[in-house]
Parts: structure tokens; C-alpha cells; sequence
């Protein structure tokens, strides 16, 4: 089995580069060596709102290979300007604009692809471009007009990244049908304090947490996610994918295509798959911001069609103010609304996600100060053998005045071993459901740790169903998860 290190192998709740902006001068802008391309097609589309709008640009070479490239374009109306950009680097005078390749994106093979984009603002009308270039050469493809969204009342309160993974495209699969959770409640809404299905209907998702992938990817396949979806009877799969500790910040588009993968193969079986953005060490998001919304803008671009995702912006905050956790989502939220606005999102908490427990406070702090965004949800976080009475008093009093979600606990100690206690398990799931309040269990995997479902070496077996090779605490979800539940559709 891989060795983890003993902090990393779960995100220990305890018991008690800005990137750089889109717009620059001419001058910062480097050079373009590389050959004029013969021949390009360009995609258009935009959302717009009073005064301003989002767009998103995809070129395809149609001509020669380019090492660098630069589009141009010209915006039929003076009153059009472009504020801030992702994945290019944009520079506009008077009404032309251009925008650079950055690092990653810059190769172009004949028929390859890239898409950049850009929030914009408007005076009398937002028409799009009717013509662009790539290397100085016209683009003769066809283009798509802009589409525009239902005005809202107000714009994104943050521009999407300035940069962006390529991303892959989404396969073209059969929506699910008949009787799995997805099939039955659909696009998932937050209404008053409770997650809702589409029927307006207070219901509860059971199910588990992956390990970090860049650990166990051989213990989420189709095989181990059928035994989670058909054995098991899972209605989540929570995919943990950490930031640090070997994680998305050393290979960020691998990463983010892992995701992509098991989004689909939970969709595939009919399981809510929630997005995790795992941080932990540093403790504060704002550390991860950049990387934060250069990932929720390609995932929620990629999976915007689905209605089995949930994004978890960060994972367990410790060490900061709740204000700086609510301005770190008040900034990633709105990326993820410009391509996937339907979709819940939930806010990690203060303490490791306890609400603040864990660090002297409670929800209080959040009642008085909430985030300000609409469909969104809070975390909370617990390990039954290490956190009892006082947290679940304080859950219990937050989930009547905020939405709550338990997006990752433990039926031992919050270091992830010890053995299974029981009674502190069953007082803590007895309330989530009694209230019906999701969760997800730490963790779907053979980590070498009393916390994980298998036993170590059952990946490398590839033997998932049944009970011969589950853990005690294993054994004990699986049973409290296949516990027959009825989602009301009425």
C-alpha cells in the first residue's frame, strides 16, 4: 500500500501567488514567434446581465501547428469593454482587442482546440464580434452568435481565474432513468434550511468519502463504484481531491480530468458526486484562491449540464476568522454560478468545519454574518470517538436556523484510528437522519487506518461487494447506508 504521512492521511479535525490579472499593458505582452496560422474557427458565446456580461471564446487551428498564438477581434460597439480575463491574457484599445497565449495553453496542433474567456461590461448593447484573427490570419470557421441569459440583478461579484486547465469534453451519456437517487429527485435545491429535491422536498444523501486520489485511484473503478451504488446503496460519493500533500497544485489538469472521470461514473450509476476542494494545511482558503477558482470554473464549465454535482469549496478551514472564510467564498461562488448556476454549494466552517467548535466558537458567527449567495449550504464536520455531546448540541441548534451538510465524518477518533465506537456513531447518525442532514463517511478506501471501509490491499483485489472484506467500520456503514429510505415525490 502507499505510505501516506500520518498527517496526511485525513483531515484532521481537531478535538479542541495572487495570479496575475488578465488586463496588461502592451509592453508586458510577449512576442510572437510562432508561425502564422492558415485557417481558424472561432466559438462565441456570452451571458449577460444589466451593464455586463461573461464570455467565453473557444479557437480551434484549422492551419500550420503554432507554439504561441494571439486572437484578435474588434467589438462592434465602443461602449463594450473587457474587465477581466482567464486563461489569455487580454489588452484592449479602443474597440480591438487581442488576447496572448499563457504558458500552458500556447501549443496548437492543426484541429486542436482552446477555450479563454472574459467578464465584460456594456453601455447601450452587447452585439458580438463578427470577425476574428489568430496570428494575424483571418478566421473564416463559423461563429456563434452570443446567447444570452435572463437578466439577473446583479453581476458576478469576481471575475473567473485568469487561468484554466484545458479540460476534456464531457461524453455524450444517456441520463439516468428509473429508480436511482438522481432519477428520482433530479436538480438538488436548497430550500429554507434543507436540501430539496425537485419536487420541493426535504430529503437526506448517504454516502462516502473518497481518500485522497493521488492515493488510492485504484480504489475508485467501475467495480468499487458499483458495490458503492448497488450494494451499498449510496446516494453521494464525495471525490476528495486534496490540494497540497502530492495533490492538484503538483499536476492541476490531471487532476481535475480525475475528477471529471468519477462525476461520470457516479451519474453513470445514478449517485450525487460531490466535488471536494481538499485543504487543510494552511489552514486559511485564501492561500488556494487562484488555484481554487481555476479549478471550480473548469469543472463547473465541464460538468454545467449534469444535476448530480455539488461543489465543496474548501474543505476543512482552521486558523482564520469566519470573515475570511465568507470572503474567500464570496469570491469562488460566482465562478462557479457564471457556468453551473442551478448547482449547491457548500461553505466549509470555521475549526476543521465544526462550526467553529473546535476552536472556541460556534454558529452564532454565521447566523450573524452569512454568506451572500443564494443555494448554498454549510459544512460540518465530526469523528463520533472524539466528538460528542457538545458538538452534536451545536449542529443540532445550527441546522434550525442555516442549511447544513455533513460532507465528511468518522465513527472513530479524529486521527483516524482507533477503534469503531458504536454508540457515539449510531447518536450521530440517529440525528442527521431524524433532521436529514446529508453526509458522507471517511472514507471508500483500504487506507491502512481503523477509519477506512476495506482492509488494506482490497483495491489491488478488486474485491468490493459483499462484507468479506470491509472493516468494522466498514461493516457498520454499510449497513446504516443500505437502511431502505423513500425520497417523497409529491
Amino acid at each position: 500500500m502507499t505510505s501516506i504521512p500520518r498527517s496526511s492521511r485525513r483531515s484532521l479535525l481537531a478535538a479542541g501567488t495572487v495570479g496575475a490579472l488578465a488586463l496588461a499593458a502592451a509592453a508586458l505582452l510577449p512576442s510572437t514567434s510562432a508561425m502564422a496560422a492558415t485557417g481558424c474557427a472561432v466559438t462565441y458565446t456570452t451571458s449577460d446581465w444589466q451593464g455586463g456580461f461573461t464570455a467565453n471564446i473557444t479557437i480551434k487551428n484549422l492551419g500550420d501547428p503554432t507554439s504561441r498564438w494571439t486572437l484578435g477581434f474588434t467589438f462592434p460597439n465602443s461602449g463594450q469593454r473587457v474587465t477581466q480575463g482567464w486563461s489569455a491574457t487580454f489588452q484592449q484599445n479602443g474597440s480591438a482587442v487581442t488576447a496572448q497565449n499563457l504558458d500552458y495553453n500556447g501549443t496548437l496542433a492543426t484541429g486542436a482546440s482552446t477555450t479563454i474567456g472574459f467578464n465584460g461590461s456594456w453601455t447601450t448593447a452587447n452585439p458580438a464580434p463578427t470577425s476574428f484573427t489568430l496570428n494575424g490570419a483571418n478566421c473564416t470557421g463559423s461563429t456563434t452568435p452570443p446567447t444570452t441569459a435572463p437578466p439577473s440583478t446583479a453581476p458576478p461579484t469576481t471575475a473567473p481565474p485568469t487561468t484554466a486547465p484545458p479540460t476534456t469534453a464531457p461524453p455524450t451519456t444517456t441520463p439516468p432513468t428509473g429508480n436511482t437517487p438522481v432519477a428520482i429527485n433530479g436538480q438538488l435545491r436548497v430550500c429554507g434550511v434543507n436540501l430539496c429535491n425537485q419536487y420541493s422536498r426535504p430529503i437526506q444523501l448517504r454516502g462516502m468519502s473518497t481518500h485522497g486520489l493521488q492515493w488510492f485511484a485504484n480504489c475508485y473503478n467501475d467495480a468499487s463504484l458499483d458495490a458503492l451504488a448497488n450494494d451499498w446503496k449510496a446516494e453521494l460519493l464525495r471525490i476528495s481531491m486534496y490540494v497540497q500533500e502530492q495533490g492538484y497544485e503538483t499536476n492541476p489538469t490531471a487532476f481535475t480530468n480525475q475528477v471529471n472521470t468519477l462525476v461520470d461514473k457516479a451519474a453513470a450509476r445514478g449517485m450525487y458526486a460531490l466535488i471536494d476542494f481538499h485543504t487543510l494545511t494552511p489552514g486559511d482558503p485564501t492561500y488556494n484562491l487562484d488555484r481554487a477558482k481555476t479549478f471550480f470554473a473548469a469543472v463547473s464549465a465541464r460538468n454545467a449540464g449534469k444535476k448530480n454535482v455539488i461543489y465543496e469549496i474548501t474543505n476543512e478551514p482552521n486558523g482564520v476568522s469566519w470573515t475570511t472564510i465568507k470572503n474567500y467564498a464570496e469570491q469562488v461562488i460566482p465562478v462557479i454560478r457564471a457556468n453551473h448556476p442551478d448547482a449547491v454549494v457548500l461553505v466549509g466552517t470555521r475549526g476543521w468545519s465544526s462550526l467553529g467548535v473546535s476552536e472556541g466558537g460556534n454558529s452564532d458567527e454565521i447566523v450573524n454574518n452569512p454568506v451572500r449567495a443564494s443555494n448554498i449550504m454549510y459544512t460540518f464536520h465530526f469523528y463520533a470517538a472524539s466528538h460528542k455531546d457538545n458538538y452534536r448540541n451545536e449542529l443540532q441548534r445550527a441546522a434550525a436556523r442555516i442549511p447544513m451538510f455533513v460532507t465528511e465524518f468518522g465513527t472513530v477518533t479524529y486521527t483516524g484510528d482507533g477503534t469503531v465506537d458504536t454508540n457515539s456513531s449510531n447518536a450521530w447518525l440517529d440525528l442527521l437522519d431524524r433532521l436529514k442532514i446529508s453526509y458522507a463517511n471517511w472514507t471508500y478506501s483500504d487506507a491502512n487506518e481503523s477509519s477506512a471501509a476495506f482492509r488494506p490491499g482490497t483495491c489491488a483485489s478488486g474485491q468490493y461487494a459483499g462484507t468479506g472484506n470491509l472493516t468494522t467500520s466498514g461493516n457498520y456503514m454499510r449497513n446504516r447506508i443500505r437502511i431502505p429510505q423513500t425520497f417523497p415525490t409529491s
